[in-house]
């Protein structure tokens, strides 16, 4: 009940953000980076040892297959999933953003359907905010019609906890759990890497960004 409470409330508060207080494209950016650097360190310091203590030295396979498959979905999202939806063409919303972008929000949840990933929730609630703070952003000034642009929000945040129900009750989800964890730990290093690669912009040392950085493996490797 918390991951979903949680994971739901992210989008949420994403979407008040932007409309109540309508912040600057640098402190979104700031923040974006500041999830990336977090989601990142959780990766790396939780779910990956936990997935090779399970799977042994074969899931590495499957790491592999998850970064393949978020490079796959950077194909026809054009990259929202780490804030790049200012790149869409024609301002539209086209049907391949809203299918990438919900199947990525399905399988973010898969891993909490145990409920002993609390750092891996944290870090999914943290990165979630920015990128729905993005693509609010987006639609507000997209020509996509409110209905549908409300649609989109809320099927999207419907997703990650339908992720985490059915990821445990559905026989093949828990039989395969270990890959599929794999599978999302590549998914995390992918986004989360080109973030932190994209925060510093033709290579220049950005102070702010790198604090961002910073704080956000302290908090990983301390909480």
């Amino acid at each position: 009940m918390l991951e979903i409470i949680a994971l739901l409330l992210s989008v949420v508060l994403g979407v008040l953000l932007i409309y109540i207080f309508k912040p600057k494209a640098k402190l979104v950016s700031l923040l974006l980076t500041f999830s990336g650097s977090y989601l990142l360190s959780i990766t790396i310091l939780k779910l990956l040892p936990e997935v090779y203590n399970h799977g042994g030295h074969q899931v590495g396979i499957f790491v592999i297959l998850g970064l393949i498959f978020q490079l796959v979905l950077d194909f026809f999202s054009k990259g929202a999933e780490h804030g790049h939806v200012h790149e869409i063409e024609n301002r539209k919303l086209p049907w391949a953003l809203f299918i990438t972008l919900s199947m990525h929000a399905f399988m973010e949840g898969l891993p909490l359907a145990d409920h002993q990933h609390h750092d891996l929730l944290w870090a999914i609630v943290v990165h979630k905010v920015p990128i729905v703070m993005v693509l609010v952003s987006f639609l507000w000034f997209s020509k996509t019609k409110k209905s549908y642009a409300l649609f989109f929000i809320v099927f999207f945040a419907l997703m990650s906890p339908l992720g985490t129900v059915l990821g445990g009750e559905i026989p093949f989800f828990i039989k395969y759990q270990t890959q599929i964890n794999a599978i999302v730990a590549g998914v995390f290093l992918h986004i989360s890497t080109i973030i932190l690669f994209e925060s510093s912009q033709e290579h220049r040392f950005n102070f702010l960004k790198f604090s961002a950085v910073l704080i956000g493996i302290l908090i990983a490797v301390v909480v």
